[in-house]
């Protein structure tokens, strides 16, 4: 096997879904934002953008982060909810009543062949590195947070111009508009809706083959995956 497959056959997961997300940004909701934006702008009289201004704009920054606020908040909350807490016959829990290797204490093996560079070195760095993968949603949701409100305060501004209402909000100001927790429930409310589904569905349902399913003849009762 070439390096080239190998690598493309050790990596095919993430690649598949960087695809499909480079695609769907850059190529559905780009261009289907660039035309309606450019209908919005038309209607009141303004200048179409270029397509290169366009993915400048508050318009497409306030969607994407908006969008990505939400995922990151869904993968935070989930992350840190199955550390403590239990679904039983979901493939998506931890088992009820057994000790899992997720669970157990890093600093017995560090002197381990192999081990992650912050369990050999221990203290500050393995404190937090236990907690690494939550702490990088947390903030990549803060960071997202934060783009949503200034992309959005840009674009509440830009809509208020366009119907000729004086004084711009500044970006605190937004944060205190209905219209931005309106953008933000919207989106959080159906990311832990299908997260739940996938803990629930999981109980019954299967997917050969998939690791995010429990084997096909797993017991409905069987909590965790084999």
């Amino acid at each position: 096997m070439t390096g080239v497959r190998r690598f493309a056959r050790d990596n095919g997961l993430s690649l598949v879904l960087a695809g499909f997300f480079l695609v769907l940004l850059f190529v559905g909701q780009a261009v289907t934002g660039f035309l309606a934006n450019n209908e919005e702008l038309r209607t009141h009289g303004r200048p179409a953008l270029r397509f290169g201004d366009y993915l400048l704009s508050p318009h497409f920054l306030e969607a994407t982060a908006e969008n990505w606020e939400s995922e990151f908040l869904q993968m935070f909350a989930f992350v840190l909810l199955t550390v403590f807490l239990f679904q039983k016959g979901s493939a998506e829990s931890k088992k009820l009543d057994e000790p899992e290797a997720v669970d157990r204490d890093p600093r017995a093996a560090r002197d381990r062949a192999g081990v992650p560079w912050p369990v050999r070195r221990g203290g500050l760095a393995l404190a937090l590195y236990e907690h690494s993968l939550s702490l990088a949603f947390l903030a990549l949701f803060a960071a997202s947070f934060v783009l949503h409100a200034i992309g959005g305060a840009a674009e509440y501004n830009d809509d208020r111009r366009a119907h000729g209402r004086a004084g711009d909000v500044t970006v605190a100001g937004y944060l205190a508009t209905s219209r931005f927790w309106f953008e933000s429930f919207q989106n959080w409310q159906s990311e832990f809706l299908a997260i739940g589904s996938m803990v629930v569905l999981s109980i019954w349902l299967r997917e050969r083959g998939s690791p995010e399913s429990k084997p096909v003849d797993a017991p409905h009762t069987d909590t965790g995956r084999e």
